[in-house]
């Protein structure tokens, strides 16, 4: 196996981003000198930062539910042990 190996990617093998994540083709941040101006954020740029919000969120929410399943209290029968 050659370390070259480890940096080429299949394209079958990635998955296209679902919506409310960014991507490469988003980041447009690449400012020269001749940019004094302070950028003025679009509706658009707008929308995709409280959709990404709101995709955060919901996924803070699902780990919550998760770790709160998995760290839960085991129950309490009320059997008196030995199965009787």
């Amino acid at each position: 196996m050659f370390i070259n190996d480890l940096f080429i990617f299949e394209t079958s093998i990635i998955e296209p981003t679902p919506d409310g994540y960014s991507t490469e083709t988003d980041d447009q941040t690449i400012l020269s000198l001749s940019d004094m101006r302070k950028t003025r954020l679009t509706l658009s740029q707008l929308n995709k930062l409280r959709m990404m919000n709101d995709v955060k969120t919901i996924e803070h929410e699902q780990k919550l539910k998760t770790l709160a399943s998995q760290y839960k209290p085991p129950v309490q029968d009320d059997s008196g042990g030995m199965g009787m």
